[in-house]
């Protein structure tokens, strides 16, 4: 188990932070350390025909011990993090036996993480826990994946009784800007079917997808002394709070769950002359998926004609994605 553990902090120790704005793979630099470490990882504990292309894809083989044909099969996890939170400097600390009650995560800031928020954590009574200090993100997103990946390797080397046919694992970058899976060789990769080790729960699998898409809004706005701006200034920011209340109601992410679709605002900042709103579409239906990005354009429009003069226009953000966990 401590030898699990120290692979665990020894990855979310490594800022993965991915970057919506970069054009370039991986977005940023940084990743590639952690990319150039499961490289050399994978070859220590012996797997074969270990690889890192120049856009920071890792691969490698776990050869067959069996002497009939049996499918190729694939484990993949991604190692960038959510660019919405902080990755540097995380400071794991270790809860051993949880008792079920609130772990302090920062005395001076006094932050908690309770069972009476977060139901799930009773679900960990009596295991070991390992959190924050609550000013970044852990990272288990996925670096528990990569460490279940390279620990169930490592194990099955070690232990050649257990038969199993050739297996295949991948780890990419920028999953958590919708591009993970952009420049994935499948062909490459070269298995019949493959895993995602990118869950919630213990025992959760998932086998359904829904589909996604970012879009950045600009409004454009006129700025005119306010002595005399009656009938002349145009205030982008109120134009931007228009569109944003014109959304449906009870479609967002704290007001849904299961197949439900929603629109959520991550992002707005602005002056009187332009301002931007950030957000993201989901829906597991295709068809609903489409009108709600339909509705996002037609809204956008009608908060600019409300305002005379006024003008903007919308990217969709690079473009619809879809998430997939097999």
């Amino acid at each position: 188990m401590q030898h699990i553990i120290d692979r665990f902090i020894s990855y979310v120790t490594i800022d993965t932070e991915s970057d919506a704005n970069s054009e370039t793979t991986p977005s940023t630099k940084k990743q590639l350390v952690l990319a150039k470490l499961l490289v050399k990882e994978l070859k220590e504990i012996g797997m074969t025909d270990v690889t890192i292309d120049k856009n920071g894809y890792v691969m490698g083989t776990l050869a067959s011990n069996v002497a009939h044909e049996v499918p190729t099969i694939g484990f993949v996890s991604h190692y960038d993090t959510s660019p919405d939170f902080s990755g540097a400097n995380v400071q794991p600390q270790i809860v051993e036996n949880y008792g079920g009650g609130d772990i302090l995560l920062n005395a001076e800031q006094n932050i908690i993480l309770s069972p009476n928020y977060f139901k799930d954590l009773l679900q960990y009574k009596g295991q070991t826990l390992i959190t924050t200090n609550g000013l970044t993100l852990l990272g288990a997103d996925d670096k528990a994946g990569l460490t279940e990946i390279v620990s169930a390797m490592e194990f099955l080397i070690k232990n050649p009784e257990i038969r199993h046919g050739k297996i295949r694992v991948g780890f990419t970058p920028d999953e958590e800007i919708g591009r993970g899976a952009d420049l994935f060789d499948v062909e490459k990769f070269g298995a019949e079917w493959a895993y995602t080790m990118d869950g919630s729960q213990i025992g959760e699998l998932e086998y359904e997808n829904f589909n996604a898409a970012g879009a950045k809004i600009t409004f454009k706005g006129k700025s005119v002394h306010p002595g005399y701006a009656k009938g002349k200034m145009i205030n982008s920011m109120l134009i931007a709070n228009h569109f944003i209340n014109k959304l449906p109601k009870g479609e967002t992410p704290q007001e849904t769950k299961g197949y439900e679709g929603f629109f959520h605002v991550t992002g707005l900042s602005g002056s009187i002359e332009e301002s931007k709103v950030e957000m993201i579409i989901r829906d597991h239906d295709a068809k609903k998926f489409k009108k709600r990005k339909e509705l996002v354009m037609t809204s956008s429009k009608k908060s600019i004609r409300n305002s005379p003069g006024n003008s903007g226009k919308i990217l969709w953000l690079p473009k619809s994605r879809t998430n997939i966990t097999i």
